[in-house]
């Protein structure tokens, strides 16, 4: 009687191990996996702000570095649209005429395949309980020159709260030991680039 109760003390501990090893491999794959489906809905969004700041530049001539202002543009702002045409008196076939026909709402323009596209959410990071994008804009000076520059970023803490700890802590450690960024953004305070650095 005691060899069966033994056997079947043993074979629970058995599957409880093979269970924990399992989990010690799931839960890293499971992480890597809401990690980068997270990170693609942050990226979208954080592409839809750098078109909305390049289209507020179009017309400002600058960047803002105010959700309320790039909202209310978005909401209220209008984006001319240009026929551009070859100019008659150019032999050369080089010079054109840029003639505004008509203007555009931003909304319309930018945001013309959203469905429920709601401009007052594109402050927030997606998956963080309502904590928003940090944003700012300068003038800064290279070579001399004048450049306008802006830079909206998201914590890996703020968008993938919710997940295993531990393994956030793990990610955060390697980044700053590769002295890379802690999360997403688009732009640079310190250089002339609308790029992600998702994208390089």
């Amino acid at each position: 009687m005691k060899s069966i109760a033994l056997k079947i003390v043993l074979s629970l501990i058995i599957l409880f191990l093979g269970y924990k090893v399992t989990m010690s491999i799931m839960e890293p794959v499971q992480f890597q996996n809401e990690k980068e489906s997270r990170e693609k809905v942050v990226i979208e969004l954080l592409k839809e702000i750098r078109d909305v700041q390049i289209a507020y530049k179009s017309i400002n001539n600058r960047y803002t570095s105010s959700f309320d202002t790039l909202i209310d543009f978005v909401k209220n702002g209008e984006i001319p649209v240009v026929n551009i045409i070859p100019d008659p008196t150019d032999t050369t076939f080089t010079k054109t005429i840029n003639d505004t026909i008509a203007y555009i709402n931003v909304a319309d323009s930018l945001f013309k395949n959203h469905v429920n596209f709601n401009a007052d959410a594109i402050r927030y990071i997606p998956f963080s309980n309502g904590v928003e994008f940090t944003i700012d804009a300068d003038v800064i000076e290279r070579s001399k020159v004048k450049i306008n520059v802006f830079e909206v970023s998201a914590l890996y803490k703020d968008f993938l709260v919710g997940l295993d700890e531990q393994l956030i802590r793990n990610l955060l450690k390697k980044r700053e030991e590769l002295e890379k960024f802690e999360g997403l953004r688009v732009g640079s305070m310190t250089e002339a680039s609308t790029d992600g650095n998702w994208e390089f």
